[in-house]
């Protein structure tokens, strides 16, 4: 009798799995109060029953779309999308019918990285995020839509998240990162279209746990793979949050990717594998995309009382890869780092650094300043070492600080502090104690407080001339 019981409620059960299973469901991306990139081929997915055939009707377009799902119940349908605008609604059917509401076309950006772009406008613990009150006051706004990816991992892809998109308000936006949103509201302001903003971080994380298994396979050899056959894979096992966070974003169109990561100790700690790892993963993500080269800024590590690696020489692996990269771009936070807080409050500068970027190279607006000066060449006369940069066109400014954190080395490659001063568009270094210098650095320690601008207020990364 008692295994009747049990084979009648397994039937039960299984049935009203399969019935669940069978019927028209879409994955959290899409749903109600969403952003669709403007003037694309946006695609919209699901599951249905297998064979099944699923219509699509959208408020601004008067024809459908139609398809079958396939054995498996999988279906998905390419749609275009007008100029920004709406709101719409989108109705998809099946043996049911959703109904999408309150859907906006705009701009979509992905948010990802670790702690610091994950750090929200309320802070952590004792952290806080300058200036975030103004920003959370006025956080209602129908033009700026949030998602946030549940944390997850996994050793295996996986095709839906959890998360649900939100109409920016007060409470949403505290709870929201910081940096994206700034950067979100700042291009919602000068564009006037919606923006929509899909957040998926994890503190705390390498690169290599944010790129997919065949990439990570075929390319780099020092990356041990052999640690996912272990029984308790963790968060910063090399694919897992790839497949949990980021593969079930792939089939959603956006404009570009911003990015904050580099902490990590695992990377930090070997620089030369993340000149090669970070490139990697952009080139990763673009391919797996499928949308061409699309933009990629990411913002560099900012000083800190790092241990006794030198986080110099991360930051410089950082613009070593915007360097090598096509249509990436750094944002710069050697002037706003913490001695002793790995989260700098100064994430709306960071977010505006940013936005620089996207404005002036996505979106093509002329006269604003985006990059920082960047060490171009340098030339030596008598004592003294001449120093040009690119990005600098208008010349530099320190901006009432004193000009300092260069130093200078001769042939037996030691380094002495040296007297930096702007001339024009050149900078002149020397030290009384290095007679013959041919090599330069400028802020390479862990922790430094820029002090070279050019006259865009965008501050100059750390470098070296030298590659000891």
């Amino acid at each position: 009798m008692m295994k009747k019981v049990f084979l009648l409620i397994f039937v039960i059960v299984f049935s009203c799995f399969s019935l669940f299973a069978s019927h028209l469901r879409l994955p959290a991306l899409i749903g109600d109060h969403m952003v669709l990139q403007q003037q694309a081929s946006v695609s919209v997915w699901g599951w249905a029953e297998a064979g099944a055939k699923v219509k699509l009707l959208t408020g601004w377009s008067p024809g459908n779309a139609e398809t079958y799902a396939d054995k498996d119940g999988k279906w998905e349908l390419k749609l275009l999308t007008p100029e920004a605008g709406g709101p719409y609604e989108i109705e998809i059917q099946a043996d049911t019918t959703i109904v999408l509401k309150d859907i906006l076309i705009g701009e979509v950006w992905v948010c990802s990285g670790q702690s610091n772009m994950a750090m929200p406008f309320k802070g952590y613990t004792s952290s806080p995020v300058n200036g975030s009150n103004d920003y959370i006051a006025h956080g209602k706004n129908n033009n700026i839509r949030l998602f946030t990816v549940k944390k997850s991992y996994s050793i295996d892809p996986e095709e839906n998240c959890i998360g649900k998109w939100s109409v920016s308000n007060p409470h949403d936006v505290s709870e929201f990162s910081a940096v994206a949103y700034v950067y979100g509201k700042y291009l919602q302001d000068v564009l006037g279209v919606p923006v929509g903003l899909i957040h998926s971080t994890w503190g705390g994380t390498p690169a290599q746990a944010w790129m997919d298994h065949s990439t990570l396979q075929n390319r780099f050899d020092e990356v041990d793979l052999s640690v996912l056959e272990n029984e308790k894979v963790t968060v910063i096992y090399p694919t897992v949050l790839f497949n949990a966070m980021i593969h079930p974003l792939l089939k959603y169109c956006m404009r570009g990717v911003i990015w904050y990561q580099g902490e990590s100790t695992i990377n930090r700690r070997n620089p030369e594998l993340y000149s090669k790892l970070f490139p990697g993963l952009i080139q990763n993500w673009r391919s797996r995309w499928g949308q061409g080269d699309f933009p990629f800024y990411f913002v560099q590590i900012a000083p800190y009382k790092y241990d006794s690696i030198n986080s110099a020489y991360q930051r410089e692996a950082q613009l070593i890869a915007m360097k090598n990269t096509i249509n990436t771009g750094m944002a710069v936070t050697l002037d706003i780092g913490e001695y002793d807080n790995i989260h700098p409050a100064e994430k709306i500068i960071i977010g505006k650094r940013l936005a620089y970027w996207a404005l002036a190279r996505t979106y093509g607006i002329e006269g604003i300043g985006y990059c920082g000066p960047i060490y171009k060449e340098m030339s030596t006369k008598d004592n003294e070492v001449i120093l040009t940069f690119d990005y600098a066109e208008n010349g530099f400014s320190t901006f009432g600080k004193v000009l300092d954190g260069f130093t200078v080395a001769g042939e037996d490659k030691e380094f002495f502090p040296a007297e930096a001063t702007i001339k024009g568009s050149k900078i002149i270094v020397s030290s009384e104690r290095v007679p013959h210098p041919i090599a330069v650095r400028y802020c390479w320690e862990n922790f430094v407080v820029g002090s070279l601008y050019n006259t865009s207020g965008l501050p100059a990364s750390s470098f070296r001339t030298d590659n000891w």
